[in-house]
């Protein structure tokens, strides 16, 4: 039996059959509650509660259709693995906790898929058993541990009210000034696991992982988890000051991570930054008060990022598994499928008219033109909009138009039948999916009334976009360490030393007093006066004793004559 196709089939099946669902729920504009008490003590139920709207029907479909594309697609790419089908139990029990997080309107259910997603994440992340893997693990469930920590909080706060179904409670919250300890709770667990600033570090770490795995885990499932959790807790994050902070927060994260990807070189640590910008974007959109365009943008973002990284996956496999993009070149010529693929998303990403992310990026770039937010926002917002197209640009022209690099063809690996048919399906919907959810989620029209200028703001901020992109992949950068520059490339290009900070900065201090204290105490004074010394004192003594039994004649006499001559003195 092939693994691989029956839970492709199986997840497929569900995917079109959940997406029927919510097609009717929002059509009927109907909620499900379907509630199970589990046991009840001293006044609090613990009730395992499942919420279908079409909200969380949609999000699941997508999940569900984007798993059964990698699924299709990793039965090659995983080919020769002895492990695959720990894999695959992996990937499944990874899907199980992502059902089990969107479907909860209850903080404990919650709490059970959250901690399942950051489980399952650190086995997918250390699969390949190595020391760089199991580095990135740990920053990755480490960090993901303080969002686990703030919902614990969350729970133990919300005893107070009597149960966990914080659905059922607010209306309650927005008079009360104690909730703001839940919402603050919830936007920190939200912003570990979407990795907003500071907690931006982990995601470019988790490329470690397989690339199947970053497609479906870090695209479009475990970092949007956090954008949908603040998304059920819209209506309380819009009563409060911290949605201000989370505004300017997501607006950073976004202008780092475009920087960020303009210098980096590894493939899929750029798609990586890539999507940490496009979590900055929704975050940030969230936080100026449209929630359902938050939304919009995560499925369609999900789509194309998808592919994107299906596409990278597939030249990484052909180039013997390297990912360096200086070494490629050419590859029209070589993966002509792959790269038609990989520039459909990447257009789709910056928000070229008529794809996938031109409806929602669109949208949101003419919206915030109409919102209240300060000009530094704005500022960030469209220049960070800019870098996505001019990284985009850059990939491509290191990818495509820049001669072959020192990567022998002869070592070259085929596209592969199995990988184009997963990314097929993708393809679509990467090109399909924004006009599509534009016409079923927005029954009233937007109506945007701009002038001209800020009309032509946008088409003008990708044609810059462009030209930058270009002009970043001619640029020769100085990285030797006494030029002038060199602190300023390793800033921008090193996610602003965020990695370093939360990783290594963190490490020294504990491993030095660590070190003091081994020093000082282990192998100093408890070595001194503990086990060893009395060791030491014990073996001077006994072997001074054994001499003495050794040579007893000799002692005797040599006594005899000190007691003689004491005698005589005396």
């Amino acid at each position: 039996m092939n693994l691989w196709k029956l839970n492709f089939k199986i997840l497929l099946f569900f995917s079109l059959i959940i997406f029927n669902l919510s097609l009717f729920f929002l059509y009927k504009d109907k909620v499900v509650f379907l509630e199970w008490e589990i046991f009840y003590l001293n006044s609090v139920s613990v009730i395992f509660l499942i919420l279908m709207d079409w909200m969380s029907l949609l999000f699941m479909s997508f999940v569900l259709f984007i798993s059964s594309m990698v699924m299709l697609y990793s039965e090659d790419y995983m080919m020769g693995d002895k492990n695959y089908v720990r894999f695959i139990y992996l990937v499944l029990l990874f899907i199980f906790s992502m059902m089990m997080m969107i479907m909860s309107p209850n903080l404990i259910s919650i709490l059970l898929g959250w901690d399942g997603l950051g489980l399952v994440s650190y086995c997918l992340v250390i699969y390949y058993q190595n020391i760089k893997s199991y580095n990135a693990g740990m920053l990755t469930v480490l960090s993901n541990r303080i969002g686990d920590v703030c919902l614990l909080l969350g729970i133990a706060w919300m005893l107070n009210y009597g149960g966990w179904n914080f659905f059922f409670y607010m209306d309650y919250f927005m008079n009360m000034s104690e909730s703001k300890f839940i919402i603050v709770l919830v936007v920190l667990a939200g912003m570990t696991k979407s990795a907003q600033i500071p907690f931006s570090a982990w995601l470019p770490a988790a490329m470690a992982a397989p690339t199947p795995v970053s497609a479906l885990v870090h695209s479009s499932t475990l970092v949007t988890a956090g954008v949908y959790l603040l998304i059920r807790f819209f209506d309380l994050l819009m009563n409060f000051m911290v949605v201000k902070i989370l505004l300017l927060l997501s607006c950073l994260t976004m202008f780092m991570s475009g920087i960020g990807a303009n210098f980096e070189f590894d493939l899929k640590k750029i798609i990586a930054l890539s999507t940490l910008s496009q979590l900055g974007l929704m975050i940030m959109v969230l936080s100026m008060g449209y929630k359902k365009l938050a939304f919009f943008h995560l499925l369609t973002h999900a789509m194309f990022k998808a592919l994107l990284f299906l596409c990278a996956g597939m030249i990484i496999h052909c180039f013997m598994n390297f990912q360096d993009i200086r070494y490629m070149g050419k590859l029209i010529n070589y993966l002509p499928l792959t790269i038609l693929s990989m520039n459909i998303s990447m257009m789709s990403l910056c928000g070229l008219p008529f794809l996938a992310g031109f409806y929602s990026k669109d949208l949101i770039l003419e919206l915030s033109s109409m919102s209240e937010i300060n000009f530094l926002m704005y500022f960030l917002y469209y220049f960070s909009s800019g870098l996505t197209v001019s990284y985009s640009v850059r990939l491509v022209y290191y990818t495509m138009i820049k001669n072959l690099g020192y990567i022998s063809l002869y070592n070259f690996n085929e596209e592969s039948l199995n990988m184009l048919k997963g990314k097929i399906g993708l393809v679509f919907l990467a090109i399909m999916s924004g006009s599509m959810l534009n016409w079923l989620m927005f029954f009233n029209f937007y109506i945007i009334i701009l002038p001209k200028s800020m009309k032509m703001l946008i088409l003008f901020i990708i044609l810059m976009g462009m030209m930058l992109g270009y002009e970043c992949s001619k640029f020769m950068f100085n990285f030797n360490k006494f030029s002038k520059n060199f602190l300023f490339y390793y800033f921008l290009g090193l996610m602003w030393f965020m990695p370093m900070i939360f990783s290594y900065s963190l490490n020294k201090m504990v491993m030095m007093n660590s070190m003091i204290m081994y020093k000082s105490l282990d192998q100093g004074w408890s070595e001194k006066l503990g086990g060893q010394g009395l060791y030491m004192y014990m073996v001077k003594k006994s072997s001074l004793f054994q001499i003495l039994q050794k040579n007893d004649l000799k002692m005797f006499l040599l006594l005899s004559l000190f007691l003689i001559l004491f005698i005589y003195l005396n």
